[in-house]
């Protein structure tokens, strides 16, 4: 179980936190996300996607889609349909602004929706993304259980997410760049003091690797992978129902 780290020290809950911070932080996101991981994320939700081929997914859902970049990504499946959610309406005006530039407005949907709590019918998706979003859940059992809920039999869900190198020198090098750099190039950029020193703390709170794989399979998720991205910088989690 992860330890609930709060982006504000607020009475607020996580929830109501995590929507404030990103709607603080919207207008900067896609730029800080590219920039402050020197453009790796996008290689890492391609090879995500590409896990997902041989499920042929019709339907796909991106949970914690924040401006939609995996929704996007995920149109390289060729799906009828791809859902965005999040609970951010800032993140979803630019996301839904990004659709109409694209011109994939037809195909992606950008919605509003909790994670712990999506409405959709169950099995309704054959395929479940979500990238650098599971940290954010107030509950995370609850949010997986609800992935699996909303998955179709034989669905397949991919998750990414930061993990904790452990090797020297990376596991130094991620540590000093994590703690000391991001959070300052994060509040000069966004404005936000608090957004980017609670990146490290929530990734540091957060169950990576056989702890993560566990909680998938306590809700239901059966096959579980955990794949190490860039020197064990994140890792790409899959399940299946």
């Amino acid at each position: 179980m992860s330890r609930n780290v709060t982006p504000y020290d607020k009475e607020a809950t996580k929830k109501e936190q995590v929507a404030e911070m990103f709607d603080n932080i919207a207008g900067n996101y896609d730029f800080l996300n590219h920039f402050l991981s020197l453009g790796i994320d996008i290689l890492w939700r391609k090879k995500a996607i590409r896990l997902l081929k041989p499920v042929k997914p019709k339907t796909v859902l991106d949970v914690a889609t924040g401006t939609g970049d995996f929704a996007i990504q995920a149109l390289d499946l060729k799906p009828k349909k791809v859902t965005g959610v999040d609970i951010s309406n800032k993140m979803l005006d630019v996301g839904r602004v990004k659709m109409k530039k694209k011109k994939v407005s037809d195909v992606v949907e950008m919605k509003y929706g909790d994670s712990e709590n999506l409405p959709f019918e169950d099995e309704s998706y054959d395929a479940i993304t979500v990238a650098f979003g599971v940290r954010n859940f107030e509950n995370l059992e609850k949010g997986l259980a609800e992935m699996h809920r909303v998955l179709t039999k034989k669905g397949k869900t991919v998750i990414i997410e930061f993990s904790k190198p452990q090797h020297f020198p990376i596991k130094q090098l991620y540590n000093f760049y994590f703690k000391s750099i991001l959070p300052n190039l994060g509040k000069w950029v966004s404005k936000d003091q608090r957004a980017y020193t609670y990146l490290p703390e929530s990734v540091e709170a957060f169950p990576y690797g056989q702890k993560f794989l566990d909680v998938m399979e306590s809700v239901g998720y059966t096959n579980t992978k955990c794949i190490p991205l860039t020197f064990g910088i994140a890792s790409i989690y899959t399940g299946e129902k």
